[in-house]
């Protein structure tokens, strides 16, 4: 499987299949990644954010966006927000390389990055990837830069 990782100016239009199978695990933020776009209150572009989409053999296999972090007051600090990936292609390292493209996204425009995750393994993930855990509110997971 090739998993590439690129910016995108909009969620594709491929990305029911994903919020399909999020809603299936009982998740719907997908779905309000296409919704706050439809209805204008998260279009990713503030300086230093994006959207990401990860393809695996040409399907949309993933996706996630890099925020300023709506729950601080400092421009400084981004969010990774609308994580998640296809159960078919967890475990293949498509997670890693998406969440190591925004992080890598991240370091010219932020000096923190933070994230909630209730998702489990997410936090086994999360720390595997370089995150720490932190009892900061509205956030499971830092990394500082």
């Amino acid at each position: 499987m090739v998993a590439e990782v690129r910016a995108i100016p909009e969620p594709p239009p491929d990305i029911g299949r994903l919020a399909d199978a999020a809603r299936e695990e009982g998740h719907d933020l997908v779905s309000r990644l296409v919704d706050e776009w439809d209805d204008g209150t998260n279009r990713f572009d503030r300086p230093g954010e994006l959207l990401a989409e990860s393809r695996c053999d040409g399907l949309l296999c993933a996706v996630g966006g890099l925020n300023v972090d709506p729950y601080l007051d400092d421009v400084t600090i981004g969010r990774l927000r609308h994580v998640f990936v296809h159960p078919t292609h967890r475990r293949t390292g498509v997670g890693r390389t998406l969440i190591g493209f925004l992080v890598d996204s991240a370091r010219g425009s932020f000096r923190r990055v933070r994230l909630r995750t209730v998702q489990v393994p997410g936090p086994a993930f999360y720390r595997a990837l370089g995150f720490r855990t932190t009892d900061e509110a509205n956030a499971t997971h830092v990394m500082d830069f």
